[in-house]
C-alpha cells in the first residue's frame, strides 16, 4: 500500500530522514490518502525535537507555533507544514490542554494519545503505514472508534465527543458502541469546552452530506440547551433534506433552531458567540414564513424587495425541506427570482428610475409624504400599473401628493 505524500511534504520528510531522524506523515492526510481523498493540509511528525526542527530548517523558515508541545511550522514553496515531535501527554485536569508533555522516540507512542483510530495512523515511503490500533481496518469498515480506553479520550478533550460524531456524519461510517457510550456519559464535560470551538465543530457537523443522524439528543441537551429534544427528530429530517456543504449551513442552522423562533435562535447563537452575520441570517431563515399561494411574480419581487438573491435561494430551499409537496413551487419561485436579478428588474426603492431629490425637484415636499410617495411608486411599478420610466413616475408621483 502506497500513499502519494505532496511534493513539500514530502521534501520535508526526506531532509528529516537524511538527517537522522525518524520522520512521517500523520493523522487526517493519511486518513483521507487512504480513502482516495486530496487532504487539506499535511501534518508531519518525527523524532527530531523542536529546536533542532528549527535548525535543520532554517529560523527564516520557521514559526515556533507552540515549542512547549513540540510543534514548529515550516514554510515552504509558499505553504506551511506542522512538524510536531513525537509525544506523550499527562492528566489533563482542566479537560481540554494536557498538563504537560513528554518528547519520546517512538512513533506509536505518540499515535497512542490520538483521539480516533482512523487519525492514529503515520506514513513514510521507506517504513510504509504505522497503523497500531486498526485505523485502516476500520477505515474499511466504515467506523469511528476512540484510540485505545473511550472514557479517557473524552475525559482528555471533551471536545472529541463531538468530532465523534463530526467525523461519523462526514463520512457516513458507524459508531463504535463503546466509543458512543463513553461519549454520552461524558456528555456533560463538554462545558468545560469554550463555546467558541463548541460552534465551530457543530458547524461542520452540520455541513456533513446526512448529518442528522449523528445530531445525539444527549449530547445536543448541553451544548443547545435551548433546543427541546422532542423537536430533534423533525430537525433531523429537515436537515438532511437541505443542500450540504459549509456555504449551505446557515440554512441548516435554521432548520435545527427553528422551534425556538427568531427570538430564540437569537439568543441561541449569541451565546454560542457567533457573528452578528451568522446571527442575521440564520434568524432570518427562521422569520420569514412560506407564502400560501402559489408563486408568481409579484412574491419573488416583494422577496427580493427586502432581501438578496442568496437569501432568497435560502429560503426557497428551506421552504422546500419543510414543504416537499410544494417543492416545484418553491424551486419556481427561486427561478424566477433569479431571472428578474439577472433582468436588473426594479424590486426596491434604490432601483426606480426617481429618486427623492427628483420628486422634491418636481413639487413634492419633503419628510414622510416624500417616503410615502416613493412606496407608492414601487408599489406601482411591481405590480405592472407603471413602468419604471422617469416621466411616468414624476407625473404619477405629484399626483400622489397632491390628493
Amino acid at each position: 500500500m502506497n500513499i502519494t505524500i505532496e511534493p513539500g511534504a514530502s521534501a520535508l520528510l526526506d531532509a528529516l530522514h537524511r538527517a537522522g531522524f525518524a520522520a512521517y506523515a500523520v493523522g487526517g492526510c493519511v486518513r483521507d490518502s487512504l480513502l482516495g481523498l486530496a487532504p487539506h493540509d499535511w501534518d508531519l511528525c518525527t523524532a527530531a525535537r523542536p529546536e533542532q526542527v528549527m535548525e535543520l530548517f532554517g529560523e527564516k523558515q520557521c514559526i515556533p507555533t507552540g515549542l512547549q508541545h513540540g510543534t514548529v511550522t515550516v514554510k515552504r514553496d509558499g505553504r506551511l507544514y506542522e512538524i510536531t515531535t513525537f509525544r506523550t501527554e499527562g492528566s489533563y485536569s482542566d479537560g481540554r490542554h494536557p498538563d504537560s508533555v513528554a518528547f519520546v522516540p517512538d512513533v506509536r507512542e505518540d499515535l497512542a494519545r490520538r483521539d480516533f483510530t482512523i487519525n492514529a495512523m503515520a506514513y513514510s515511503a521507506e517504513e510504509g503505514l504505522c497503523d497500531p490500533f486498526g485505523g485502516q481496518e476500520d477505515l474499511a469498515r466504515g467506523v469511528v472508534r476512540a484510540v485505545g480506553e473511550p472514557l479517557r479520550r473524552f475525559e482528555e478533550d471533551a471536545l472529541r465527543i463531538l468530532r465523534f460524531y463530526r467525523f461519523a456524519a462526514r463520512f457516513g461510517f458507524v459508531i463504535d458502541e463503546a466509543t458512543e457510550a463513553a461519549a454520552k456519559q461524558l456528555a456533560a464535560h463538554l462545558d468545560c469546552v469554550s463555546v467558541e470551538r463548541i460552534e465551530e465543530e457543530l458547524d461542520k457537523l452540520l455541513s456533513a452530506p446526512k448529518p442528522g443522524a449523528y445530531l445525539e439528543p444527549e449530547v445536543l441537551a448541553f451544548v443547545l440547551p435551548e433546543l427541546p429534544p422532542d423537536d430533534l427528530s423533525e430537525a433531523r429530517e429537515i436537515i438532511d433534506a437541505l443542500p450540504a456543504g459549509a456555504e449551505k449551513v446557515t440554512t441548516r442552522w435554521a432548520a435545527l433552531l427553528l422551534p425556538l423562533g427568531e427570538d430564540g435562535t437569537r439568543k441561541a447563537l449569541k451565546r454560542l458567540k457567533c457573528s452578528n452575520a451568522v446571527i442575521d441570517g440564520v434568524s432570518t431563515l427562521v422569520k420569514e414564513k412560506a407564502p400560501r399561494t402559489p408563486p408568481s411574480t409579484l412574491q419573488a419581487k416583494r422577496l427580493l424587495g427586502r432581501y438578496d438573491l442568496h437569501t432568497v435561494q435560502q429560503l426557497t430551499a428551506l421552504w422546500s425541506a419543510l414543504q416537499p409537496e410544494r417543492k416545484d413551487e418553491f424551486t419556481a419561485l427561486q427561478k424566477e427570482a433569479g431571472t428578474l436579478t439577472a433582468q436588473s428588474a426594479c424590486c426596491r426603492v434604490s432601483q426606480l428610475a426617481v429618486n427623492g431629490r427628483d420628486l422634491m425637484a418636481a413639487g413634492v415636499a419633503p419628510g414622510p409624504g416624500l417616503r410615502r410617495a416613493l412606496e407608492a411608486l414601487l408599489e406601482e411599478v411591481i405590480t405592472g400599473r407603471l413602468p419604471n420610466e422617469k416621466a411616468e413616475l414624476l407625473a404619477f408621483a405629484t399626483k400622489f401628493s397632491a390628493s
